[in-house]
């Protein structure tokens, strides 16, 4: 009974307890839901109120640039109608001064209309005055039985006889004065410029002495069976005399360069103490080289010691190769320098350009330094070299006509012949007979170089013998002789000469290597 009464009890709280629970449920959710209608109630209104404050700030600012924009157009329309006004100002002006030019336009209608009337009465009185002249003229020839050009053709022949002869008088004592004076002065110019400049007078000539350390060296020199000098005389195209001379030894050539690079050759074989046929070759092959730098500095020897700068190196070499060259007898640089002195002396006293003078003076004969190289007379050579190395045409024209070949174009020209002329007319400056020889010895080596597969001529034995050195690979043995033949016909046929030349030619194989 107590069990029954105790679930009953249980069973009654349990019901109690869930209609307690639903109750408690069911007042929640109605309470949620009150809060959340309550929120967007107040949310809804706070929308509301800010819409209304949106549209009352965009009314307001729609109201502010609409008073803005009225303001604007005022101010728009206020410069419209004050560019209106000055339009309407303008046009007025422009219409008064259209007024003026229609007067002004008018008035000068009338003034020309003027002048015009007044030119052709001018025209009518002009006609009137020329009938007048007219008249009277035809009244004067009428009565002198003379018409006007016949009178006109007498008086100009009276005229033209009495001046012409006044005139030939004038002129007669004007040249025969001026002759004078222009020969004075001349002479007195070409004498003042010999006077200022003077220099020694030493012919070239065709030998050089080397001086030995003792009689010794001879024996070394010749070598065993002649071998070293055939081979310093075969290189070098030098004769070498070995006589009794003590301690010296003569080079003798007609060509001063062949005989300086044989003199340093042999100077430096006796220093060295080693002379054999292959340091013989090793030391011409240096001093040839060598001797390039020596020939430039003779040119700028020569170029400092007549102030001349500017130059091109080349142009400078050339120059320095005058040293080597001779023109009867006389030194060709030596005989270049002093043509440059005195046509710089000569342009001084007459006020032209000394410089140009100078620089004319030293080029005249610059074809000389390669006139056996290249075809040509030493005056055309020497105008396209000037040309090439763009020389002034004053200089180019100087070298082209100090032998008269050309007509000179400048008073510098003219000068740099007469130096020329005074410079070879020195006394004892210039040997004829030298250079016909030294001529000789040239045309004689020109011969076989003519000849194909020749390499080397030297005129020796001062002309006497012509040694050809012919290139192995292009000439055999048979050909030497048949080469030897017809320089040998050539001689005699185009040469005069005295005795005998005896014609070598020489053919020379060598097989060399080197061991490393």
């Amino acid at each position: 009974m107590n069990i029954m009464l105790s679930i009953l009890l249980v069973i009654i709280g349990l019901a109690i307890g869930a209609v307690i629970s639903f109750i408690f449920n069911y007042f929640k959710e109605n309470n949620a839901s009150h809060k959340a209608e309550v929120l967007i109630e107040n949310a809804r209104k706070e929308a509301e109120k800010h819409k209304r404050e949106s549209v009352l700030e965009a009314k307001e600012e729609a109201h502010k640039i609409k008073l803005e924009t009225e303001k604007e157009i005022k101010e728009k329309k206020a410069e419209l109608k004050e560019s209106e006004e000055r339009l309407m100002q303008r046009e007025k002006n422009i219409d008064k001064r259209d007024e003026l030019y229609q007067k002004r336009e008018a008035t000068l209608d009338e003034r020309e209309e003027k002048l015009t009337e007044k030119s052709k009465e001018i025209q009518d009185e002009q006609g009137k005055v020329e009938e007048i002249k007219q008249q009277q003229l035809d009244m004067l020839q009428e009565i002198a039985n003379f018409s006007k050009e016949k009178a006109k053709a007498m008086i100009m022949t009276r005229v033209e006889e009495d001046m012409a002869k006044e005139i030939a008088a004038y002129m007669k004592e004007q040249e025969q004065e001026a002759k004078l004076q222009a020969d004075k002065k001349a002479k007195d110019l070409l004498v003042l410029s010999m006077q200022k400049y003077a220099a020694d007078v030493a012919n070239e000539q065709t030998v050089t002495v080397v001086n030995l350390p003792n009689d010794e060296m001879k024996g070394r020199i010749i070598g065993r069976e002649g071998r070293n000098i055939r081979t310093i005389e075969a290189i070098t195209g030098v004769d070498l005399i070995i006589d009794d001379t003590p301690e010296a030894v003569v080079l003798s050539s007609f060509d001063p360069l062949r005989r300086e690079i044989a003199r340093v050759t042999l100077e430096t074989l006796i220093k060295d103490g080693r002379i054999h046929p292959t340091r013989i070759e090793e030391l011409y092959d240096k001093v040839s080289k060598d001797m390039k730098n020596k020939m430039t500095e003779y040119g700028n020897e020569a170029l400092f010691e007549l102030g001349i700068t500017k130059m091109d190196p080349k142009l400078i070499e050339t120059v320095g190769r005058l040293h080597f060259r001779t023109s009867y007898g006389q030194n060709a640089l030596q005989h270049s320098i002093e043509v440059a002195q005195l046509a710089g002396l000569l342009a001084s006293e007459l006020g032209e350009n000394v410089n140009l003078a100078k620089r004319a003076g030293l080029l005249h004969d610059i074809g000389k330094a390669i006139d056996h190289e290249v075809e040509g007379s030493h005056i055309e050579i020497g105008e396209k070299l000037a040309r090439k190395y763009h020389e002034n045409e004053v200089v180019v024209n100087s070298i082209a006509s100090h032998h008269g070949d050309k007509e000179a174009t400048s008073v510098i020209a003219v000068l740099v012949a007469i130096a020329d002329a005074l410079s070879a007319s020195r006394p004892g400056a210039r040997n004829d007979s030298l250079e016909n020889y030294i001529k000789r010895l040239e045309q004689l080596e020109q011969i076989a170089n003519d000849m194909k597969g020749v390499d080397k001529t030297f005129a020796v034995q001062a002309g006497r013998e012509l040694r050809v050195i012919v290139k192995p690979e292009e000439i055999d043995d048979l050909t030497s002789h048949k080469i030897a033949r017809d320089i040998k016909e050539k001689i005699e046929s185009t040469m005069q000469y005295p005795g005998t030349i005896k014609v070598t030619v020489i053919r020379e194989t060598r097989a060399q290597e080197e061991a490393k």
